[in-house]
């Protein structure tokens, strides 16, 4: 199995910056992919950020330019910086991890932004 421990949310306000982390453990074995995504309330879930493994190449969904994934390899850990937040940003954000045996999700962690 896989475990994801995320870290950092929390409450900000507006214009305000949180740098989310998530450590993996377990089997973490074939990793492809490792990001975060999203999901507000009444909204479905979306890609905020995700980084290929093995390249290191990130990929954004519409934070791009306010938002920065950063990856240690070493310690299976991918970092979320967000800057710039908007009350827009207000959800849960999940970790996500995607092996070629499985995708596993971390259990969230809110961020809540203040206008």
């Amino acid at each position: 199995q896989v475990q994801l421990v995320e870290s950092g949310g929390g409450l900000v306000q507006a214009g305000g910056s949180l740098r989310l982390s998530c450590a993996a453990s377990g089997r973490t074995v074939s990793i492809t992919n490792m990001g975060w995504y999203r999901q507000a309330p009444g909204k479905e879930r979306e890609l905020v950020a995700s980084i290929n493994w093995s390249g290191g190449i990130p990929y954004y969904g519409s934070v791009k330019g306010r938002f920065t994934i950063s990856r240690d390899s070493a310690k299976i850990t991918v970092y979320l910086q967000m800057n710039s937040l908007k009350p827009e940003d207000t959800a849960i954000y999940y970790c996500n991890l995607r092996t070629l045996l499985g995708n596993f999700w971390g259990q969230g962690t809110q961020v809540t932004v203040s206008s």
